[in-house]
């Protein structure tokens, strides 16, 4: 009897085994479809470390972190390799989320030549220790550009152009140096006609670059030159007769203009 009973157990133990790993399964697939529409993560890419301004953007340069995707920024790069190879726009430091917004892509050409704006130009002007405030500019910086020039005997000086961003010092476009480093020229970019102004003060005379706070962005308008009033007309009559003496000589009636003297 007992011999008989042994087989129907094992049946029935399986057939429980079974019951519940069913119902198990059937537990977690509905746990699951009550959370897809709950808050979930993504992939977010950071800077891994600080990066400067122009820098083309390496495996090295870039972390990706978990984000409540409700919470990632619109822009935000999801893999390193959708950023890597564009160039940075402006300095980014450690931990900050890598937009979209702040990279071109180099295209062609050099990496500088994706940092210039839309519609803006990049010049190079040669400065000295002196023009180049004394080596403190830096990529980023924003300065006026004064020229001085002779006209005669008379010098003028006059403010060309203003709140213009430098792009590179030299032949280096990142921000990453403290030390004042003595340049021989210093890149930077304007407007089309800003470029045409700057180049044609340096053909007259010096500039000097002078460099602003970067929380200063006030461009000063120039006076314009002083209107001067036209003195009105008078209108005036005819000239006075000259003097003269009236002589009558028979019928004939002249007039005569005395001579003087001593």
């Amino acid at each position: 009897m007992f011999s008989r009973r042994g087989p129907v157990l094992i049946v029935i133990s399986l057939l429980l085994a079974v019951a519940a790993a069913w119902v198990a399964n059937r537990w977690l697939i509905a746990q699951t479809a009550s959370t897809e529409g709950g808050p979930g993560t993504i992939t977010v890419a950071t800077a891994a470390i600080d990066i400067p301004m122009g820098t083309k953007i390496e495996a090295r340069h870039v972390e990706v972190i978990q984000m409540l995707k409700d919470t990632a920024p619109d822009g935000a790069f999801r893999a390193a390799a959708q950023v890597e190879g564009k160039i940075a726009l402006s300095e980014i430091m450690k931990g900050e989320m890598l937009l979209a917004k702040r990279f071109a892509d180099q295209g062609g050409g050099s990496t500088l030549s994706a940092v210039v704006g839309e519609n803006m130009r990049a010049v190079s002007v040669r400065v000295n220790d002196v023009v180049g405030v004394a080596g403190f500019l830096l990529p980023g910086n924003r300065v006026d550009v004064v020229a001085a020039y002779r006209d005669g005997q008379d010098m003028f000086s006059e403010t060309v152009v203003q709140n213009v961003k430098v792009l590179a010092v030299d032949q280096t476009a990142s921000s990453d140096k403290n030390e004042p480093v003595v340049v021989r020229a210093v890149t930077l970019e304007v407007t089309p006609a800003d470029a045409e102004k700057l180049i044609l003060a340096e053909q007259r005379g010096a500039i000097q670059l002078a460099l602003r706070n970067p929380l200063d962005d006030k461009v000063t308008q120039k006076a314009p030159p002083p209107v001067v009033a036209a003195k009105p007309r008078v209108k005036t009559g005819p000239p006075p007769p000259a003097p003269g003496v009236t002589v009558i000589r028979g019928t004939d009636v002249g007039k005569e203009i005395p001579k003087t003297g001593r």
